[in-house]
């Protein structure tokens, strides 16, 4: 089964969970961005959590499906259609041969998914599929999807040809669908919860009370690097030389302009800036889908709060994978 693309979009490419156990080689995680829609997409196809999709950023992706595809598409709304109707979101949709699917521009959200039954057959690099863009490693070919790319999709598992029986038997989707809300914000104004980064207490008491006094707002230098931030500068109460050391998704740098940096899912594996704060993991899909303008502010949480939010979240998304199991099985 395959697709061909016949538009790119501003900017899609294939994703997983990430590309663990190599950062010290200097090889970067990768993966999707919001890694909430991403395993829920492959939850409601009958795939693996970690399975590769399609992340697709802002705007303009559109496929033809050369055959019948069982799909999911989650994260920000796109108003996406399938031959110009509504395509339907949070649930699995059965697409038929000859179809198109095109996604326009982002509503809410900035990053929107696309699971198909079966994953991508592209080659595991270093036990993932992600697709490393700068260093043109995973995904298809190293790189983002270009018009005339033709995506083959991998074996259908028993409950991927199960779910996808239920479906042909009604001819029709399911008219169910996930309520995602408990676990990510596509508001464009949230509020980042975050806990004290390694030399916070070497930024100044004004500075201190700024981060978590005064909004901030996204710009235009946001990427699957890094996003950028501008309001009130944070400034150190001395200066001092700092050796790099390990980042991590969520990381707040603060260079010399005293403007925040977060390092997102493409980070480098080392940093030299002062780092003042952290995205806790539960508040990252959140952050991913924050749109340039965007304005946030940043609430600090303990460790031990951070750590119940991220179980909590856990327990949601093992709840929905019980009920899209049941439903899938029920019909």
């Amino acid at each position: 089964m395959s697709v061909t693309v016949l538009h790119p979009g501003l900017l899609t490419s294939i994703q997983d969970l990430g590309r663990y156990g190599s950062q010290k080689f200097g090889v970067i995680v990768s993966g999707a961005m919001d890694s909430y829609s991403l395993r829920l997409a492959n939850l409601l196809v009958g795939n693996e959590e970690d399975e590769g999709a399609l992340e697709i950023t802002l705007f303009g992706t559109t496929l033809r499906f050369e055959e019948d595809h069982l799909i999911a598409i989650t994260g920000g709304d796109f108003l996406a259609t399938i031959d110009g109707e509504p395509a339907p979101t949070w649930r699995p949709i059965f697409v038929r041969q000859g179809s198109v699917l095109q996604f326009k521009s982002a509503v809410n959200g900035c990053r929107a998914y696309v699971a198909f039954a079966g994953g991508f057959a592209v080659p595991e690099i270093m036990g993932s599929k992600s697709t490393y863009l700068r260093a043109a490693l995973g995904g298809f070919q190293g790189r983002a999807i270009q018009k005339g790319d033709r995506l083959k999709c991998g074996e259908l598992s028993e409950l991927n040809r199960l779910f996808i029986q239920r479906l042909e038997k009604r001819e029709a989707n399911f008219t169910w669908s996930l309520n995602y809300n408990a676990l990510i914000n596509l508001q464009q104004a949230q509020t980042l919860r975050i806990i004290r980064g390694t030399e916070f207490d070497r930024f100044d008491k004004n500075s201190q009370r700024t981060l978590f006094n005064e909004p901030y707002t996204l710009t235009t230098q946001a990427d699957r690097m890094g996003y950028r931030f501008e309001g009130p500068p944070l400034s150190l109460a001395e200066q001092f030389e700092l050796l790099s050391e390990g980042v991590t998704y969520g990381t707040i740098q603060v260079p010399s302009s005293g403007q925040p940096i977060i390092l997102m899912a493409d980070r480098q594996t080392t940093g030299g800036y002062p780092k003042i704060g952290q995205v806790i993991t539960a508040d990252l899909p959140c952050l991913a889908q924050l749109q340039p303008t965007a304005k946030i502010r940043f609430k600090e949480v303990s460790l031990e709060e951070a750590e119940n939010e991220l179980l909590k979240n856990e327990r949601i998304i093992e709840k929905i994978k019980i009920g899209i199991r049941y439903n899938g099985y029920a019909g």
